[in-house]
């Protein structure tokens, strides 16, 4: 029922976004309206970061596996709903302003917050100890968390910084039932997005206890199996 909800929900969204007036103020204002989906994504994403920043601290206090799965969910949505962010703020780049990268410096520290997560996979795998593994991720987490903060919320909006990146056009010259479109589209990403991270977190849940049972049955020297395989228990919602 969620689902059939998510969907009808996306597709009002959808065509809202081609019903909604052209944006004044831009070179291209109806191939404007993919702030819908830009902002949204966005939004998103930053949320997720956080979320993952949770977990991490988390597991550092606790020292639970759970959580660290949960941070390590948290930051593969956070890089895929940025890499969505990314290709929309390029399209939107290549419209309105006629280049596919103009170098502007909100777009260029979004991209640097990027490479930074792609450097929390990249640690991750290289430790085989998952015990390892998740300490020097939580730790890496947390650790960039400031400089990502930096360049997502204090950088752009230094004096000395001058973007071309449309901020004051939203809350001044955009119609009304712009706002209207994009929290509600944002509703709906983020309704996605959760569905797809409680889905995650419940297959890298039932993933680890498939290995523990291969590190007991590995324990045995490889004698017979004895005894009765019991279902594995996950949390029905994955969160």
């Amino acid at each position: 029922m969620g689902r059939i909800i998510l969907l009808l929900g996306m597709s009002a969204g959808i065509i809202a976004s081609f019903k909604a007036p052209p944006a004044s103020g831009f070179s291209e204002p109806d191939l404007a309206r993919i702030v819908f989906f830009h902002l949204p994504e966005a939004i998103a994403c930053s949320l997720f970061l956080f979320a993952g920043a949770y977990f991490s601290i988390r597991y550092l206090m606790d020292r639970d596996l759970n959580w660290d799965i949960r941070a390590a969910v948290c930051q593969h949505m956070t890089m895929v709903l940025g890499v969505l962010t990314l290709i929309t703020g390029i399209l939107f780049s290549r419209m309105q302003w006629g280049a596919w990268w103009g170098w502007d410096p909100r777009q260029t520290s979004f991209l640097l917050v990027m490479l930074i997560i792609g450097a929390y996979f990249a640690l991750r795998s290289g430790f085989t100890d998952e015990r390892k593994r998740a300490t020097v991720a939580a730790a890496y987490e947390l650790a960039s968390l400031m400089p990502i903060l930096f360049l997502l919320f204090v950088y752009p909006r230094l004096p000395s910084t001058v973007s071309l990146h449309p901020e004051t056009k939203l809350t001044t010259t955009f119609d009304p039932t712009y706002k209207v479109v994009y929290w509600s589209i944002f509703l709906m990403v983020m309704g996605v997005s959760i569905w797809i991270y409680r889905l995650s977190v419940r297959a890298s849940l039932i993933e680890a206890k498939i290995e523990e049972l291969h590190g007991q049955l590995d324990d045995r020297d490889g004698s017979a199996v004895t005894g009765v395989v019991r279902p594995v228990s996950v949390p029905a919602d994955g969160g």
